[in-house]
């Protein structure tokens, strides 16, 4: 899965299929694109738990971070 990756405020990381970040929450912005990805289940990618933001990504449409601990998407 194509997955593009941006800095937020802080060490805030939001994960998203949405190449323009669109769909992350203003809360924690403004979004800064970092980089694009290409994740696959259960294979490793230093900073974030692969298989825990493809599921995050599936059910919410985003998978964020602050300092690579999950923030959940329910919270927001």
């Amino acid at each position: 899965m194509q997955v593009h990756a941006f800095r937020g405020t802080g060490r805030v990381f939001g994960f998203t299929e949405a190449a323009g970040g669109e769909n992350l929450p203003a809360s924690y912005g403004p979004w800064t694109a970092f980089k694009s990805l290409d994740m696959h289940r259960d294979e490793p990618h230093a900073g974030v738990d692969v298989n825990t933001c493809l599921d995050d990504i599936a059910a919410h449409g985003l998978h964020l971070t602050d300092a690579h601990v999950r923030i959940a998407p329910e919270t927001l």
